[in-house]
């Protein structure tokens, strides 16, 4: 019985095809993240809206997405379309198929966050004068999305790695660098640990960049840790206050 030894020197002419793979998927992944959650935003208010019949849509668009593999999805916005003469570049087609999967995703999570907002917030909220707009911004979204942000992280990471779909539209995102690559060299196992570790690196990339933005975003969240340290002592009212 032959033993398999490892060797990533045929993968070393291949480092630049790795990268851009690697870079096509964070920008398919930043593309679908950004549009995503802002659909998704405008269908979970939607969704509890007071018109019924949007709320209807909305929750149709919901379940036939969550319950339809993304891999359809993506080949409905691929070659469906095209059967209508409506043709799209690959890097495209994948994008559109992953926004509309993310949004729906997102929308589920950002009204989970809507529904834990007291109503009686919101009641204070309308005495005080505040216009919808307002009540809806800084009342009910901004709190939601505090509390379902690493809910909303790991959606963002499962899309990047649901993005490896769009190889078999022939999107050149990593797992597409990885088939041609590992044809070439031969070296399919190889080929895919390097795959792996790329994968790895890029969602310890996102979660790290998730992590600062949730810091410098949400800062309530940041004094109220930084008030609950161990050793720090709390501020006297008086201070808070001024003297009398």
């Amino acid at each position: 019985m032959s033993r398999y030894t490892l060797d990533f020197s045929p993968l070393l002419g291949y480092w630049d095809v790795f990268l851009h793979g690697a870079w096509l998927t964070l920008q398919m992944t930043a593309l679908a993240v950004v549009a995503g959650v802002a659909v998704g935003v405008l269908v979970a208010f939607g969704k509890r809206g007071r018109n019924r019949a949007l709320a209807w849509a909305c929750t149709v668009y919901i379940e036939i997405v969550r319950n339809t593999p993304f891999l359809v999805q993506i080949f409905l916005f691929y070659f469906g379309l095209a059967s209508f003469g409506l043709r799209m570049p690959t890097f495209t087609a994948a994008v559109l198929a992953m926004v509309i999967n993310i949004a729906a995703y997102a929308a589920e999570i950002i009204r989970a966050g809507l529904e834990s907002v007291p109503r009686g917030q919101i009641e204070a909220a309308e005495c005080l004068g505040l216009s919808r707009w307002r009540i809806g911004w800084h009342v009910m979204l901004q709190p939601s999305i505090e509390k379902v942000y690493p809910a909303l992280t790991s959606q963002f990471l499962l899309m990047m790695q649901a993005s490896a779909m769009a190889s078999q539209i022939s999107a050149q995102e990593l797992t597409a660098v990885a088939n041609t690559v590992q044809s070439d060299t031969f070296r399919s196992l190889e080929t895919y640990l390097v795959v792996a570790a790329l994968y790895i690196a890029l969602s310890l990339c996102i979660k790290g960049l998730a992590a600062l933005l949730g810091r410098l975003v949400f800062r309530r969240r940041r004094v109220l840790s930084q008030a609950h340290r161990p050793g720090r002592r709390a501020v006297p009212a008086a201070a808070v206050g001024g003297t009398a």
